[in-house]
């Protein structure tokens, strides 16, 4: 238990938002019960006596500072540097490794650095390092295009993790055809001498193909898209054994007006919505979640595959689901006119919003209507024509309890950003021909607020119960990334408030709606904020203002929710207090749980975004020379990135591209300025471009402004001003002296 402790204890000092904090602190916000005090002060001590953590004024405890040698996970860099995530995290954060340091290694090989210390500036010590030893190899599988040169079968590693060629041996074993898409396992890794080698073990398909694109990205992610036998057995026993009709201990609600809306593509309906007066007035929200606990037992085939994948994937045109199909889209799925097994959860409120009760059930439901989001928009709008009154009477109360919701819960801290997301438009071989705003009708926000509810209700029983659990926690942001923040809204005109917490951050957010400054505000607030994450510790949700969070409303793609699901059947049966659950599972196993499905939630994240952006990439490879809106999202020492609002992808524009001029990346002002001309870019900055080319391969789009910033005219007159006052000052300079 010391060494589960000594590892969250670190965990938390190196968690995005985290401040100098006292011991008491840690432990309230780790959740230490009293009887393990002994245990987590043994384990605060051992991490002070190794220098891991240190103790300041006031006797506020922070990460020590890296020293000597750092093990950690290795990101590369095309121009030839990376960085070393620590293991056990420092104060100084990633250890920039520097050009031929890398010593071969890979993004993702777990590395030991050598850690060099380099002065700065004011005193302030800036650390840098070399790769001394690779320990372990995060990937020996790789996608690329099969060619051919001077005799030599290679490819061109797919994506930004690998960016030497790695040369293919005997081709001829799985028929491999040069433009094929293939995928190969090195056998040698690439030395300051060798290029790294590998064979072949599958032929993906011709490169540019919708199904070769899908097949490259299951195997560079290495995504698991099929079940094995014992899991689709258990999947079939199930389904054949679902009887509702003979089921007990279950409130049948069969006959209450219930509906669910999703996507027009979903298969999978994990959640349904009932919503009624009482006696009183008040409202009765009933949120019922597909009960997928009760056909897959603890530790099972199928529940030790749910935890390995962690989530289903949604990529464009193809799911890969957690659950096999005939769970996921069949018995579990909440689809209309059958009895589905759920657990319902009722919120009782006033017409103000507010919560007055709560209650918790195993339940029978059928559900009355499928209506998808556009269908609810039509409903809501007034073109309610062919819907049952009872559904369209039931979904404008939905309307007027979220409203009511939302205004308490924003009234409360709570943030919504507004960043609109692309939706892709694909002909029938899955080929991009287009991309439009995806759908953000109010719809969306009335299920959000509900299942937030939900969310939020069934995390606040558990935390009465005091057990230990798996949250959604999503810390504050750090005071450096507040003070960035800061800063950037400063730069774009807007006034900032001495003290920018949850409350000056909604009103930023409010300022800048419908103006050229909402995308780049938004977005910059995101880029602040630390991403959420699975686990057991006790910090509530920054974004979402909610002290007692957890995820329980999509246990069919999300296992977090089916590990909740469990729990709740224990309160339901009053079992939730006796010792010796099997379904309460230790807080060490339920971290180790938590941080490998926050990894496959990235994962599948990145998955979908890489397939995305080849799919984009693909169609813009034949529009080389349109032009494209776009808004300035990143700046570097070598170029600046900027988003395209149509497509959602982000391209290059460097230096040299901007104009005849000396560029220069100002990190005070966050600008890049011309030296000469006085021209700035600035993040959030609206800009015409042009595409230069195209590298799907790499994923890169190059862009160049329509314009550039300063033409040849521009720079002739700032030289000859720039000369002109050099000769000034140095005449002056010289009567002074003399």
């Amino acid at each position: 238990m010391k060494e589960t402790y000594k590892n969250r204890i670190l965990k938390f000092l190196s968690r995005p938002g985290c401040h100098p904090t006292k011991l008491a602190g840690i432990s309230r916000a780790l959740g230490v019960p009293e009887a393990s005090w002994s245990e987590f002060h043994a384990a605060f001590k051992e991490l002070r006596q190794t220098g891991k953590i240190v103790i300041g004024s006031k006797n506020l405890i922070s990460l020590g500072a890296a020293t000597g040698q750092v093990v950690g996970t290795f990101r590369a860099n095309p121009r030839g540097f990376g960085f070393v995530i620590p293991q056990e995290p420092t104060s100084n954060g990633d250890l920039f490794i520097v050009p031929g340091g890398t010593a071969g290694a890979m993004t993702g090989d777990k590395v030991i650095a050598k850690v060099l210390k380099k002065g700065g500036r004011a005193g302030r010590i800036r650390h840098r390092g070399e790769i001394v030893e690779i320990l372990e190899r995060a990937c020996a599988k790789f996608v690329g295009v099969l060619k051919q040169a001077d005799s030599k079968w290679f490819i061109e590693p797919e994506g930004k993790g690998l960016f030497a060629p790695i040369f293919v041996e005997d081709i001829a074993a799985k028929g491999a055809k040069a433009g094929d898409k293939i995928a190969v396992e090195i056998i040698r890794y690439a030395t300051e001498k060798e290029p790294a080698s590998g064979v072949i073990i599958e032929v993906l398909g011709r490169a540019g193909l919708y199904d070769s694109e899908i097949k490259s990205i299951i195997a560079q992610y290495n995504l698991k898209a099929d079940f094995e036998n014992e899991c689709i057995e258990q999947a079939r026993a199930a389904a054949g054994n679902f009887a509702p009709e003979k089921s007990i201990g279950r409130d049948d609600i069969t006959g209450e007006v219930i509906i669910t809306i999703d996507p027009a593509d979903a298969k999978d309906f994990d959640d349904a919505i009932s919503l009624r007066k009482d006696a009183d007035g008040n409202w009765v929200l009933g949120v019922h979640i597909a009960d997928v606990s009760s056909f897959i037992p603890m530790d099972s085939a199928l529940d030790l595959a749910a935890r390995e994948r962690g989530n289903s994937i949604y990529l464009p045109g193809k799911v890969i689901p957690m659950l096999p199909e005939i769970l996921s889209n069949g018995i579990c799925s909440l689809q209309p006119g059958l009895k589905r097994f759920a657990k319902s959860v009722y919120i009782t409120y006033d017409a103000g919003g507010n919560v007055l009760g709560r209650e918790f059930a195993n339940s029978i439901i059928q559900s009355t209507a499928r209506l998808t989001y556009e269908q609810a928009d039509n409903i809501l709008s007034g073109r309610a024509s062919g819907f049952p009154g009872q559904v369209v009477a039931l979904l404008k109360d939905m309307e007027v309890l979220a409203h009511a919701i939302e205004k308490r819960r924003l009234k409360n801290g709570m943030l919504h950003l507004d960043l609109p997301e692309t939706e892709l438009v694909m002909d029938d071989a899955g080929k991009v021909v287009d991309a439009h705003p995806a759908d953000d009708s109010y719809p969306h926000t009335i299920i959000e607020m509900f299942m937030v509810e939900a969310n939020e209700a069934v995390a606040s029983l558990l935390d009465r119960f005091g057990v230990p659990f798996m949250r959604r926690i999503h810390p504050e942001p750090t005071a450096g990334g507040v003070k960035e923040l800061g800063r950037f809204v400063r730069l774009c005109g807007l006034k900032v408030p001495r003290r920018l917490d949850r409350a000056a951050i909604q009103d930023l957010l409010t300022s800048v709606k419908g103006t050229g400054y909402s995308y780049a505000v938004n977005m910059y607030i995101l880029r602040s904020l630390p991403r959420a994450e699975y686990a057991p510790m006790h910090i509530g949700h920054f974004a979402l203002a909610s002290t007692h969070y957890c995820h329980f409303t999509s246990p069919i793609r999300r296992y977090a929710d089916l590990l909740v699901h469990r729990l709740m059947s224990c309160y339901i049966e009053h079992r939730l207090n006796m010792i010796g659950l099997e379904e309460v599972l230790p807080e060490a196993e339920l971290a180790d749980i938590g941080s490998h499905i926050t990894f496959t939630e990235q994962r599948a994240d990145n998955a979908e975004n890489e397939l995305k952006t080849v799919l984009i990439l693909q169609m813009l490879s034949e529009h080389v020379g349109q032009e494209l809106n776009c808004i300035v999202s990143g700046l570097t020492n070598f170029g600046i990135f900027v988003q395209c609002t149509k497509f959602g992808i982000e391209g290059l524009v460097e230096f040299g591209d901007l104009g005849l001029d000396e560029w220069k990346y100002d990190t005070r002002t966050q600008a890049v300025v011309g030296l000469h001309s006085g021209k700035s870019v600035h993040l959030g900055q609206e800009m015409r471009v042009t595409i230069v080319s195209v590298n799907v391969a790499a994923r890169q789009l190059n862009l160049a402004p329509l314009k550039p910033l300063v033409d040849s005219r521009q720079r002739l007159s700032s030289l000859r001003g720039r000369k002109k006052g050099r000769g000034g000052r140095s005449q002056r300079h010289t009567r002074r002296r003399g």
